[in-house]
């Protein structure tokens, strides 16, 4: 054994030092590229809705009062009655709202959702293998979801159901020996996983409950009694919290948002839900993109099919070199905890099969399985007389991937980055301003007063969204309206009479940003100028299939 080795072991023994080197590790690493790669400036309606659901929580509210000028503010993924409020369920608002809260920036809460991760993933690993291997999957974590990853680097995030994950897989191998302390982490990680992803919740709560009835034998009905205990604060919550958007106890905001607007469409063996509510023409152009996807309905080869094609999606949770070590991991098939690990992953897998879209995000959970399953594989490597050396050389492969992607970013030279970008899949971090957002909110941050932004979007728009208010809307520095037109735009700055009103065309590159006279306005149905250059495409987050065009409007967004 190399010393460098004697002293891996010995560090893996250190719990608490692993914690904390694991929890700042993948912090110290992002920060260190933040004079390239500042905080990530959001785009999109998810980013949108979540920013506004943490923004929501931030001011200790569960849901905003619908605001008399709302027709102005329609825009992706917001409810606007029966309240003003986001769609999403409430977890990782709650991680945005501790970012704003105590240092005063929402992606504050995602740098530190990542260290948890990071740190648990380690916690949840002792359960499972020795304190060498954990480490080791610890570090794997933090190279894979550190600082390079989409969930570090964007908004709508998937750490917090990574964390349930890590509190649930942790705590199942120690209810032999933990007891009840075990079960309340249990309960505790279930109802994390329930405030992040409900339907997915149910269907890790099936392997979960075969799991205790497997392992646990006459004690299971005492383990389901602590962990539901434990789970009931955040059952209560999302109960408080639905009462609080929808008006009513068991209706999930989104289940609101699909009855009014359509969208998030229903599962693939559900009819297409019909809006009842008048669409613009940007919500009707992304309900159109859903219904597509969504189809006429499902037969089995049709759902075969799209689980086959989602399979490419899994590769966000595993450095190209531990594919190998995934082949390995099949040959540990007779123990009986790994093979209920492959069940509940299958089980979750053919569940969310019902979604007609698909990202890494919806699987969350699992993160810390996939991070176990290929520790699995390397020991099983290791414990071969003939692939005894593959370890080393896979760990070294996977340092050697990282380090070549983290350094390109480091050395901060966008022609690199644009070589390697394509290559670059499933690490995702943002740079330059492809959409041209940063330079306009440096401007309109740079003006005096407040500010009054209409957004007039041309006939070509992209799903390009910019309309995006705050949960106080009114004492916001910049509100964000839809331009409705000369007649209804002067009862909007009638409303706000001391904030400077600008017109905003974002279709444009760079967008236009100008100050709204209404004597020279045109109607918002003008077509773009016959030299207006479309702002380029930005760099697209890892998806599960490829989205049809529609015939008259443009490349269709993949929904989050």
């Amino acid at each position: 054994m190399s010393r460098l080795e004697s002293l891996f072991r010995k560090t893996a023994e250190q719990t608490g030092w692993c914690i904390l080197l694991l929890a700042v590790l993948p912090v110290a690493l992002r920060l260190a590229l933040w004079p390239f790669h500042p905080a990530p400036t959001p785009a999109g309606g998810d980013d949108f809705s979540y920013l506004l659901l943490g923004d929501t929580f931030a001011h200790f509210r569960l849901a905003n009062p619908v605001h008399p000028m709302y027709r102005f503010f329609e825009t992706d993924f917001v409810l606007q009655e029966p309240s003003y409020s986001s769609i999403f369920a409430p977890a990782q608002g709650i991680v945005l709202a501790i970012g704003q809260t105590i240092a005063g920036h929402p992606w504050a809460g995602v740098l530190l959702s990542g260290a948890v991760f990071c740190a648990l993933c380690y916690w949840m690993l002792r359960a499972w293998t020795t304190p060498p291997w954990a480490l080791l999957g610890g570090l794997l974590a933090v190279a894979q979801f550190g600082p390079l990853n989409q969930w570090t680097n964007t908004y709508y995030g998937g750490m917090a159901s990574a964390i349930a994950g890590c509190l649930i897989f942790g705590s199942l191998p120690r209810l032999s020996t933990g007891g009840s302390r075990s079960a309340v982490v249990l309960g505790a990680g279930m109802g994390l996983q329930v405030l992040a992803r409900p339907f997915e919740a149910v269907l890790i709560g099936l392997g979960v409950l075969l799991y205790v009835l497997l392992h646990t034998r006459r004690r299971s009905w005492r383990i389901m009694a602590a962990a539901t205990l434990a789970a009931a604060p955040a059952l209560g919550f999302m109960l408080l919290h639905n009462h609080a958007v929808t008006s009513q106890w068991l209706r999930l905001p989104y289940m609101e948002s699909r009855d009014q607007y359509g969208v998030p469409t229903t599962f693939t063996f559900q009819a297409l839900p019909t809006p009842r509510r008048q669409l613009t023409r940007e919500q009707q152009l992304d309900y159109r993109a859903q219904s597509i996807i969504h189809g006429d309905g499902d037969s089995l080869a049709s759902y075969v099919e799209r689980l086959g094609e989602r399979l490419r999606v899994y590769r966000f949770f595993f450095l190209p070199p531990l594919y190998v070590a995934l082949l390995a991991f099949l040959w540990r098939w007779r123990e009986a905890r790994l093979r209920w690990l492959v069940l509940v992953t299958l089980i979750v897998a053919c569940g969310t099969n019902f979604y007609p879209y698909f990202y890494p995000h919806y699987i969350a959970a699992l993160t810390s399985a996939f991070v176990l399953m290929s520790v699995a594989g390397l020991q099983q490597l290791r414990r071969s007389a003939w692939f005894s050396w593959a370890p080393r050389v896979i760990v070294t492969l996977c340092a050697a991937h990282f380090m070549f992607f983290y350094g390109a970013h480091f050395a901060r030279r966008p022609s690199w980055l644009i070589a390697l970008e394509r290559h670059e899949a499933p690490n995702y971090i943002g740079w330059g301003d492809t959409e041209g957002r940063v330079e306009v909110n440096q401007r309109l941050a740079a003006e005096p007063g407040r500010q009054l932004v209409f957004v007039r979007y041309a006939p070509t728009q992209l799903f390009r969204e910019w309309v995006r208010n705050a949960a106080v809307i009114d004492a916001a520095p910049v509100v964000w309206a839809r331009d409705l037109g000369a007649a209804e735009n002067e009862t909007l700055r009638r409303y706000y009479p001391d904030r400077t009103a600008w017109l905003l065309e974002p279709d444009v590159f760079p967008p236009a940003l100008a100050r709204y006279h209404l004597e020279l306005e045109p109607t918002p149905e003008a077509p773009a100028p016959p030299q207006t250059k479309l702002a380029p495409s930005p760099k697209q987050a890892v998806s599960g299939e490829q989205i049809p065009e529609l015939p008259a409007s443009g490349f269709v967004r993949r929904k989050r």
